[in-house]
């Protein structure tokens, strides 16, 4: 599929130990630091635009540093800020950094906690200044704040306008930055708050200072904060004086996995990448429920609190199909069920000639799906045989040519599409662009009888059809198949995503401009006026009274119809051949990902009242700013 833009992903790391435990048995203080390298590498699926790593000392002495960070741009920023950090430590001999006191005392991201961040931008937003940790800095220890996070917030305008009624001054506007300055703010309370006990208690001076240090609880920054965020997210966060914590959205949106030990807890955005690190099996893990954060006292105190009354599950089904790493156990299972349900309409559109049919996928995340179509078919080949057999031996013995005969027929899958080029960002003029947008893709020439045999080629998805329309179709009809048949495992994308992707705008997306299509054409134009007039009548009411009348602009159509406006839209006018897409259903998407029932990109059926509100506002701005001047 054309690349989406990703969402971001999460890494913390807390250790139990003091720095001389992982010197004397792993042979190196820098073991938590090494360990988050791994995560983030490990999570390189996710965020592509930058990455940042924040640290916290909690026993550095007055007028030393004790918060640490680093961040940086690109594909390579990984590599970019390890490498930073390494370069602090270049100037010392090999003795000193061996020396666990000496390091604790003079080197950076000798701490206790870590924590790392993969960006992409959901905002349109970019630059240095936009990737996370970001941080928030007080002379006292404990109102310090770092904070990263995957999440889009809904409702950043409500947010914003809480802490500017409270006399805050942000200075910019973005989801994270006012939920940086109102968990700031909350922290400050809570800070306060424990301060006058310790006055109650006539504790003076620096007894003060440690008496709040030990006694701040985040989670009650966590309660009075949290409330307020609509949206999909995973914060985490550490202040200056040692409280960490992470926390997940009540809908269960954003996925957050954890693990403890005697020496460590970390936490990720996925399971398999804490697997691999530290050597686990896979139920050695937990997820983080909804609405439920992880937390770790200064003292080393692990608990786990529900913050939020979780809602009606809807952890993200697009997760499960192409953001997270295939290797998870369950993930795995389930991107070959969503293959393997589709067995049957596959074989209805080449019209069960399957001895004439070569089953392939796209590269590269459709390829597990692909392996469960291949098992479907093998199951319905199978199935066919084993019943021509017993009905030949019903009336004879039958000969080794016979049942050779029988058993001859066989799956014919190939390597037909290769990922041969990035597109180069650079390469801007049209002409120039869309001719090399034609090649990202090559093909395995040979690889199907020419005018014989069908193609079947599987995706995970089909969003914009972009590079379906002018890679894709264009070099699969190189082979001159009889017919090609175009798969996603997904269902119909249809509505964009508030929660931590990048797909905002309506006219993104084929599906719906397949059906303004089909609208115009049956001249049904008034429906999508109809929608306009009910989205801008509702503009001014409270999100969670509004309603989604952009499924209005689907209803008068069956599925079918819309993918087949699509294969009118997406061929290239040299391309005679035939073409059809098979799409997964909303149910087999369900079967399939039975515990990840968040399908607001097919359904429309956001979880939050924010996202119902966005939509009207995309829908909106379509209308005034696409459909209208057109």
């Amino acid at each position: 599929m054309e690349q989406l833009k990703h969402e971001c992903g999460v890494a913390m790391i807390r250790l139990l130990k003091p720095l001389e435990y992982y010197q004397e048995k792993y042979g190196t203080w820098m073991y938590g630091l090494n360990k988050l390298y791994l995560l983030m590498e490990k999570q390189h699926n996710r965020g592509q635009e930058g990455a940042g790593l924040a640290s916290v000392k909690m026993e550095a002495a007055p007028g030393q540093e004790y918060m640490f960070r680093e961040r940086a741009l690109g594909s390579g920023a990984i590599t970019e800020i390890f490498q930073n950090v390494q370069k602090q430590f270049a100037n010392y001999s090999p003795e000193q950094l061996s020396d666990v006191s000496f390091v604790k005392e003079n080197l950076p991201f000798a701490g206790d906690i870590y924590m790392g961040h993969l960006r992409y931008s959901t905002t349109g937003k970019s630059g240095l200044s936009y990737v996370h940790p970001f941080m928030r800095r007080n002379n006292w220890k404990a109102k310090n704040l770092c904070l990263c996070g995957n999440f889009n917030l809904t409702n950043t305008d409500d947010v914003f306008n809480e802490i500017v009624a409270k006399g805050h001054h942000p200075r910019i506007y973005s989801d994270t930055y006012v939920m940086l300055e109102l968990m700031g703010h909350r922290l400050d309370r809570e800070s306060e708050r424990v301060y006058n006990i310790a006055l109650d208690r006539k504790l003076e001076g620096l007894d003060i200072t440690h008496f709040i240090e030990k006694n701040i609880d985040v989670r009650n920054v966590l309660h009075t904060s949290a409330p307020l965020f609509d949206g999909g997210y995973v914060i985490c966060g550490f202040t200056g004086s040692g409280e960490m914590f992470s926390m997940r959205d009540p809908w269960g949106l954003r996925p957050a996995f954890w693990y403890r030990d005697e020496e460590v807890v970390v936490l990720a955005s996925e399971r398999p990448v804490i697997q691999t690190a530290f050597d686990l099996e896979t139920d050695q893990i937990q997820e983080l429920a909804p609405g439920q954060a992880l937390t770790v006292r200064r003292n080393g105190e692990v608990s786990l609190t529900q913050i939020l009354q979780p809602g009606v599950k809807k952890a993200c089904s697009f997760e499960r199909i192409y953001f997270s790493r295939g290797s998870d156990r369950d993930i795995y299972k389930e991107r070959k069920a969503l293959g393997e349900q589709l067995t049957e309409r596959i074989g209805e559109a080449v019209d069960s000639d399957i001895a004439h049919t070569v089953f392939s996928f796209i590269p590269n995340t459709a390829e597990v799906a692909f392996y469960g179509m291949l098992d479907g078919f093998k199951k319905k080949l199978n199935h066919q045989k084993a019943q021509e057999l017993f009905e030949l031996t019903q009336d004879h013995q039958p000969t080794i040519e016979e049942i050779k005969q029988v058993l001859r027929p066989y799956i014919r899958s190939e390597k037909v599409a290769i990922k041969d080029i990035k597109l180069r960002t650079f390469i801007t003029e049209g002409n120039s662009r869309n001719d090399l947008a034609a090649h990202v893709y090559d093909i395995t020439y040979g690889s199907l009888e020419p005018y014989v045999d069908n193609l079947v080629v599987i995706d995970d998805s089909i969003v914009r059809g972009t590079t379906l329309k002018e890679s894709i179709i264009r070099i699969l009809d190189r082979l001159h198949p009889r017919k090609i048949v175009l798969v996603s495992s997904s269902p119909q994308v249809r509505y964009p995503d508030y929660y931590g992707i990048d797909m905002s705008r309506m006219d993104e997306f084929i599906a719906f401009r397949a059906a303004i299509e089909l609208l115009k054409e049956r001249k049904q134009e008034h429906l999508i006026d109809d929608v306009y007039a009910k989205s801008k009548a509702q503009c001014e009411l409270p999100a969670n009274e509004m309603v989604n009348y952009v499924k209005e602009i689907y209803a008068p159509f069956a599925d079918e119809e819309i993918s087949e406006k699509m294969v009118e839209m997406l061929r290239p006018a040299e391309v005679t051949t035939p073409i059809e897409i098979v799409y997964q259903t909303l149910d087999g998407l369900h079967r399939a990902c039975p515990a990840h029932l968040g399908d607001w990109y097919f359904s429309g059926d956001y979880p939050t009242p924010g996202g119902v509100k966005l939509l009207n506002l995309a829908f909106i701005d379509y209308y005034e700013n696409i459909y209208s001047k057109k």
